[in-house]
């Protein structure tokens, strides 16, 4: 179905960024945030799982609130609310493998149908899946509902590669560049249409930022970076953490500066008074 500015509410512009090269960038910084950031509030800094979920569950709800409120894409917001989201989507499915005792294979499936389900209820609502139509309150919330299960799911299969079926963080990386690769090129190539080519990339670059986090941050063991290895560089998640936080606080401020990833609507339709 085709969307129009005429067939929208009065008072609403989209309220997600244009896909940018700069969307891509931030979000494979964020995701990777979301997997070191997680473990170092657990371990690091001793707040245990519980805790964590906790903090990181509150100021969530509270960039959500926040996000839900604006009338328009405010990129500090909206990328905030990105990373919160990506944090917590990660401390769920720890809590699930590490409290419960669920098996990564397990929460890798129940994500996934919850994912496809989630997709299939707004798409039977809405007669859409864009991310160019995201100008309701509905669509906006199956919008993050739909990031929290790829940010959940991609924690658990990320893990379930890299770790359950011992193939190394660096094979697992170097799996889910190759297919976000070639979406790319099937995009390109109009293989894929543009909705099912961001989904699907989406999704993938949950665990390729898991990935490179566990990569980054985990300690060597001295079985190198192949198949069966467990180690990492040994970078650790503080200055992992820093460092991305640092890349991503000047993304968004150059984004909010030079607006080039504004929403094509914005400023042609006004937001209500």
């Amino acid at each position: 179905m085709n969307t129009t500015l005429s067939s929208r509410p009065d008072g609403w512009i989209s309220k997600v960024p244009e896909v940018t090269v700069f969307f891509w960038i931030i979000k494979v910084l964020g995701t990777t945030v979301g997997e070191t950031a997680a473990d170092y509030l657990n371990m690091s800094l001793g707040l245990g799982l519980h805790g964590a979920t906790l903090v990181m569950g509150s100021l969530f709800v509270v960039a959500l609130f926040i996000q839900l409120r604006a009338k328009k894409y405010i990129p500090w917001v909206y990328w905030l609310t990105v990373i919160l989201i990506s944090i917590v989507g990660t401390l769920i499915t720890d809590n699930l493998s590490d409290r419960l005792h669920v098996p990564l294979a397990v929460s890798t499936v129940v994500f996934s149908v919850l994912l496809i389900v989630t997709f299939v209820v707004w798409f039977l609502n809405e007669k859409t899946l864009s991310i160019h139509s995201i100008f309701t309150l509905k669509r906006e919330l199956f919008y993050w509902l739909a990031i929290l299960f790829t940010f959940a799911l991609g924690t658990a299969g990320g893990d379930f590669m890299g770790e359950a079926l011992h193939l190394g963080y660096l094979v697992s990386l170097s799996i889910f560049a190759g297919a976000i690769l070639v979406i790319g090129l099937a995009y390109r190539f109009r293989a894929l249409g543009s909705v099912l080519s961001f989904w699907l990339a989406y999704i993938l670059t949950r665990p390729l930022g898991a990935s490179l986090g566990d990569l980054l941050t985990q300690k060597t063991d001295g079985t190198g970076f192949g198949l069966g290895s467990t180690g990492g560089l040994g970078f650790g998640k503080g200055p992992v953490n820093l460092v991305f936080f640092v890349l991503i606080l000047g993304l968004v401020v150059f984004l909010s500066l030079t607006r080039v990833d504004r929403p094509r609507d914005e400023g042609r339709l006004e937001p209500e008074k």
